[in-house]
């Protein structure tokens, strides 16, 4: 028998240990219910809605995230079905009698959840934007390093015509790129909340303010959210924002780690992982654990975001159900996300390359990766139909016979006065040109 321990993400080695674990952690999410909490006062106190002494007393009070009991609170939450009424009691006590009825004054608990949601999804964003920016210069760097590089290109799993890696690396830093965009743009425009009970600020009103709605302003002033527009209890914009952006960037890092899947395969090996992992039974194998990790990822990602998505359609003027729906969903995929990013970091700055086995692979077919290429430049010579029979006929002769095909065409007499190239490295086509263009991109 064990004693309880705190969840040490034993079954979650994509987030674990990761910055974004940490900032999403029931710490850190109590540390935000108290910012959320302080700032409330503050914001009150600076337009003369509670005197400066409380907004300091509960500040104070709130500075500590480590005189509140996490784990009552958790347990308690339950007969209220959240965690804001007993830490708003819990608060309440610890700022003393004086001031303790400023504490939470006309909020009500969806205000401070959802602010505090807010505050630990940019904390949280903020780090994910780190590693995106780090993988994005790895990325960069394999891409003009390897501009020429070429390989095969492989289309529904065959080889279909070459292209570079420095063109493959380009993609992917584009994807990288387009993730950072957008989860630069959720994070500039998350808000905070406040409306009260049911949205109208009227508790503030009932307690002197002669303009509430100047308070959201100041409250998110206070935290260094944006100002909301209206209460969103029900206008659930930010987190469908938050989801799009996770599940988006958790996908794109996913394309980079299948193709590195694929690559990295024991009888392709044209990459292979800085410092893959090992097996349990087999002491040869190096396993392309930062890939597998962020593959996983990218596969639960859209199913958490489909929570969230599907939370949207949330009754009334505060949900039953919808709200509750969307905690742990959007932790996760916080984790999820923010685990991929510091995975992918790390894939891309330790990623080796192998040009030579790449090389070596453009030859597998015999040549006939350039078929396209031929086709097109022995149809002005044969006509497109002979150039098209030909080369089917060259094609089969080339795997039957184990030859190449350029020694096939030389010995075809209506071609002896027809220069022929059918080096793949040369049938690139613009993948430099394409390469440079994506690199420009800041």
């Amino acid at each position: 028998m064990t004693s309880a321990v705190p969840d040490a993400d034993l079954l979650a080695p994509g987030w674990a240990g990761s910055p974004a674990a940490a900032a999403t952690g029931d710490t850190a999410y109590l540390r935000a219910l108290l910012d959320a909490e302080a700032a409330l006062t503050r914001a009150q106190a600076a337009l003369g809605l509670a005197p400066a002494e409380a907004a300091g007393a509960v500040t104070q009070a709130a500075s500590d995230p480590g005189r509140f009991d996490a784990r009552s609170l958790a347990e308690r939450a339950r007969r209220g079905g959240n965690p804001v009424i007993p830490l708003v009691a819990d608060l309440t006590e610890a700022v003393g009698e004086e001031y303790g009825p400023y504490v939470h004054r006309g909020a009500t608990s969806q205000d401070i959840l959802d602010t505090a949601t807010m505050l630990v999804a940019v904390r949280a964003l903020d780090l994910i934007l780190t590693d995106l920016a780090r993988t994005e210069r790895a990325l960069a760097r394999h891409a003009a390093e390897h501009r020429d590089t070429a390989m095969p290109g492989r289309t529904l799993t065959q080889h279909a015509v070459p292209t570079t890696f420095g063109l493959k690396a380009a993609g992917w830093r584009s994807l990288v790129l387009d993730a950072r965009d957008r989860v630069t743009a959720v994070r500039d425009c998350l808000p905070a909340q406040l409306g009260g009970a049911a949205g109208t600020l009227a508790a503030f009103t009932a307690y002197g303010a002669p303009d509430a709605t100047a308070l959201p302003a100041a409250y998110a002033r206070e935290l260094g959210l944006k100002e909301p527009l209206l209460p969103w209890h029900t206008l659930r914009t930010p987190i469908a924002d938050l989801a799009g952006c996770l599940a988006f960037t958790a996908g794109a890092l996913g394309k980079l780690a299948a193709d590195v899947l694929v690559l990295s395969r024991t009888e392709i090996a044209e990459v292979a992982e800085g410092s893959g992992g090992g097996s349990s039974a087999m002491p040869h194998k190096a396993n392309p654990v930062r890939a597998t990790l962020i593959a996983a990822a990218a596969r639960r990602a859209p199913q958490l975001a489909a929570t969230l998505y599907g939370s949207l359609a949330a009754e009334d003027e505060r949900p039953a159900g919808a709200w509750h729906a969307e905690w742990e969903p959007l932790r996760d995929l916080l984790r999820l996300t923010g685990g991929a990013a510091r995975d992918a970091a790390g894939l891309a700055e330790g990623l080796r390359v192998r040009p030579d086995v790449m090389r070596d692979h453009l030859g597998a077919t015999h040549g006939l990766i350039v078929s396209e290429r031929l086709s097109a430049e022995l149809a002005p010579v044969l006509g497109r139909a002979r150039a098209k029979a030909l080369l089917t006929e060259l094609a089969r002769r080339t795997y039957a016979e184990g030859r190449p095909l350029a020694g096939l065409l030389a010995e075809q007499p209506e071609l002896q006065d027809v220069p022929v190239d059918a080096d793949p490295a040369r049938y690139t086509g613009s993948a430099g040109a394409l390469t440079d263009r994506a690199l420009e991109r800041s």
